[in-house]
């Protein structure tokens, strides 16, 4: 090897303090320069600088910030390296500085320092005199390129004036370096074993002191993770096609080195599709009169529902490959939408998944993410198939009604292939892009209505009607199902507290006012925490008593005057006697746990005077009665509308009294200055009360006619009576929709009599019993018959027009 000409550094040098590595001779790194000193050396010696010489400066590491603006020099390191300025470049955001490129030439000692401002120089002696071996020089400056955590290494090395001494540092760790090197190499060139096996290794290497101690973390796991995972894609049931395209992915993942972030993506990809149930289903349980029991016994009333599960049950009986059928549950919160869904995965022997579809934006929670993203996943529907581990659950799909819709995309439109028989036997989730068929899973979607369901969604569907329950179904669903369950969470028993069907009655009556159960429930979570808090007391108190007699046993006793022993004994024994077992809830103990009455019937005291009528009103938490209010006074023919209303329902006002003013002379119905005109000088204002909630719909078009009618005639509605229908300019009565709910708030409101459209009359057919032997109910086709119906002794004229008080 042929000598090099020795290096001549000058005898004084500027010193630059840097912290961000270690320079060794022969390489080349960057440094900032930011520090008073650092930035006063740039300007002064480089920047002003003209001979070749001012450019060679002594390159110090310093361990301490250089940043700092200390007035003290800090303490200095004795070995440096002189170096060549390359390259400056210069910024003044967001602060003045400067980066160096700078080359090491060769080490030198600090003899003396001769000053310290603005920048230090010091006087320095040369340690390599000659370089012996130029083709180290590349080993040099790949092992300067050392991260931060071999900065003390550098170091040594740099202070190694021997050159015997810097190949027994150096050379031990740049032959495991290149080992590293070689076995990494390796990896990219996969060969197989004796068992035809491919082994990707991977070595992961860290230096644990300067002699450079090596540490492998062999990852044999993950390779037999993947023959493992191999032998599942070959003895799956998959698809063909879903086969196919396993093997291809995992040829892919045995070529791939596992620091590629694609390996993880394809190894999670291949587990889903060898844990996806492609041919496992249960066997379904189709013992009809076991289901009906069963059905019976988890849920009380619901016959509708339950005669459609019956029904599919006997035909899954004659034929066993009846697809699922997709049924959609519809009613008011809190009558058991999902607790029906959850019984008859039950009743069927199946595995029951929920998916909760409220607020949803984006139609990837369907269909999946495409595996080109970042921490892409299945959709729901695969994921929930993943989770039940059977190709033929019952899937219950909630809240569907509330879906949302945003830049990601429509999940309704998404779900329009999951809910069609005729395509979801071929569903392709983007995440899979392989097609899984749906076609035997049982789909249940419950909605609380059907308005906000898009058309085609809901064309999918087999809608089944879920109305509120009766106060008699409540009772029974109370004593039932709610209090048991409600004594179990409380850890009481029936030996402790009873409440009696009077006092259920009273709390659904009076202190909630819902088409279902979760305010029942509630309230009877609210009697139990009572009842719990007085065994727990009486047990206490019990306990405290029976201590006290042993005390006395043991000789109290004789301590106690006779003439107040009895009086003392007395008084403790009424203290400390736990309550009477069972306590019996009624009116009194009602309204000393949950407060004074929240509903009371306040239907006679609202229709008191002319001008009020009662409508009735459907909205997706279930039916409401109504108030409707009218009043007059003088002004210019202004009709006033109040009650946060909709469109429709303003237009039914005008219906209204336009009708009244073209029929004012047949009913003999006058203004307060004797005009059939009934706007002459007369301004009406109506109002629907409950004005913070909105109120929309063409049904209180009857309504609003008997509520004017009642306040031109000076007569009163009668106050049992409540109706709903839309009407025409012609005076004809056409039908409403929510029927049902809207006769079982008229039946809970404690109401006689109801009137409805005539061509609604096919509708009482799904009221319970019960509820038509209470309410009496008039068809009628125009508006003279809901009059007629809505006064007493009808609405005939039968004294001379004019008398706002006359009966007519």
């Amino acid at each position: 090897m042929s000598s090099v000409s020795p290096i001549q550094i000058p005898s004084r040098l500027p010193l630059l303090l840097t912290h961000e590595g270690v320079l060794l001779p022969g390489s080349t790194m960057r440094t900032s320069v930011d520090s008073a000193r650092n930035l006063q050396l740039v300007r002064n010696r480089l920047l002003k600088g003209t001979s070749l010489q001012s450019t060679i400066l002594g390159v110090i590491p310093n361990t301490p910030d250089p940043a700092s603006d200390a007035q003290d020099l800090p303490p200095l390191h004795r070995i440096g390296t002189a170096a060549l300025a390359v390259q400056v470049v210069g910024s003044n955001w967001p602060k003045p500085h400067y980066t160096l490129l700078i080359t090491g030439l060769c080490r030198f000692q600090i003899v003396q320092v001769l000053k310290e401002k603005p920048y230090p120089i010091a006087e320095v002696e040369q340690l390599d005199r000659l370089e012996e071996f130029p083709s180290t020089c590349k080993m040099r400056e790949e092992l300067g390129e050392l991260s931060e955590q071999f900065y003390k290494y550098a170091v040594q090395i740099l202070d190694a004036v021997s050159l015997e001494e810097r190949f027994k540092m150096t050379i031990p760790l740049l032959v495991r370096q290149i080992e590293g090197l070689k076995l990494l190499q390796k990896t990219r060139k996969p060969k197989q074993d004796d068992d035809k096996r491919v082994i990707a290794i991977r070595p992961i290497r860290r230096i644990t002191h300067i002699s450079g101690t090596l540490e492998d973390e062999d990852e044999d796991e993950d390779n037999d993770d993947i023959v493992m995972l191999e032998k599942k894609i070959q003895t799956s049931s998959m698809p063909e096609q879903a086969h196919k395209v396993c093997v291809k992915e995992i040829k892919r993942l045995k070529k791939m080195p596992q620091s590629m972030p694609e390996y993880a993506l394809t190894r999670n990809y291949l587990e889903l599709m060898v844990e996806l149930p492609w041919n496992k289903s249960t066997t379904d349980r189709l013992d009809i009169r076991a289901a009906r029991i069963l059905l019976d016994n988890d849920h009380y009333a619901m016959e509708k529902l339950k005669k459609r599960v019956l029904e599919y049950l006997a035909v899954r009986q004659l034929k066993n490959n009846l697809k699922g059928p997709i049924l959609c549950f519809v009613g008011p919160p809190g009558v058991g939408k999902t607790s029906v869904g959850r019984s008859v995965a039950k009743t069927l022997g199946r595995e029951f998944h929920r998916i909760a579809l409220g607020g949803v934006c984006d139609q990837s929670d369907i269909r999946g993410h495409r595996r080109t993203y970042v921490g892409s996943m299945p959709g729901r529907i695969i994921n929930g198939l993943k989770t039940v581990g059977v190709n033929n659950p019952v899937f219950l799909l909630d809240e569907v009604d509330k879906l949302g819709k945003s830049l990601q995309g429509d999940p309704a439109a998404a779900l329009l292939e999951v809910l069609d028989p005729e395509q979801n036997h071929n569903f392709t989730d983007h995440y899979l892009n392989v097609a899984f068929d749906l076609s035997q899973v049982l789909f249940i979607a419950t909605a609380n209505t059907t308005a906000t369901i898009p058309a085609a969604l809901l064309d999918r569907m087999e809608i089944i009607q879920v109305p509120g329950y009766t106060q008699e179904e409540k009772i029974e669903i109370a004593h039932r199902h709610l209090i048991p369950k409600q004594l179990e969470q409380h850890g009481l028993t029936p030996q402790q507290i009873q409440i009696p069907q009077v006092t259920t009655l009273d709390i659904i009556t009076r202190y909630t006012r819902e088409a279902g159960v979760r305010s029942l429930d509630r309230k009877l979570g609210a009697i139990c925490r009572a009842v719990a808090v007085k065994v727990a007391e009486g047990q206490h108190k019990e306990a405290k008593l029976d201590r006290s007699d042993v005390t006395e046993r043991e000789g109290c006793r004789e301590h106690i005057l006779e003439d107040e022993k009895p009086e003392s004994i007395s008084d403790t024994t009424d203290l400390a006697l736990p309550p009477e077992m069972p306590i019996l809830i009624d009116f009194h103990a009602l309204k000393d746990i949950l407060g004074p009455p929240m509903y009371e019937m306040e239907v006679s005291q609202r229709l008191s005077q002319p001008g009020v009528a009662i409508g009735l009103a459907w909205t997706p938490l279930g039916g409401e009665i109504m108030f409707v209010e009218a009043s007059r006074m003088d002004g210019e023919g202004q009709l006033t509308l109040t009650g946060q209303l909709g469109d429709v329902m303003k237009e039914s006002a005008h219906l209204a009294i336009s009708w009244l003013r073209s029929n004012a002379k047949k009913y003999q119905l006058t203004n307060a200055f004797g005009s059939f005109d009934l706007l002459d000088n007369t301004d009406i204002h109506l109002h629907f009360p409950a004005g913070a909630v909105t109120k929309d719909g063409p049904s209180a078009g009857v309504t609003i006619v008997t509520c004017l009618a009642s306040l031109f005639s000076g007569r009163l509605v009668r106050s049992d009576v409540a109706m709903t229908g839309e009407i025409t300019l012609r005076g004809l009565v056409l039908p409403v929709g929510g029927i049902k709910d809207k006769v079982l708030a008229a039946h809970r409101a404690g109401l006689k009599q109801v009137i409805i459209p005539r061509r609604n009359e096919k509708d009482l057919e799904g009221i319970p019993g019960n509820v038509r032997q209470d309410l009496s109910f008039v068809t009628a086709s125009c508006l003279d018959e809901v009059l007629n119906a809505a006064f007493d002794g009808g609405f005939t004229v039968k004294t001379r027009p004019g008398l706002l008080n006359s009966k007519l």
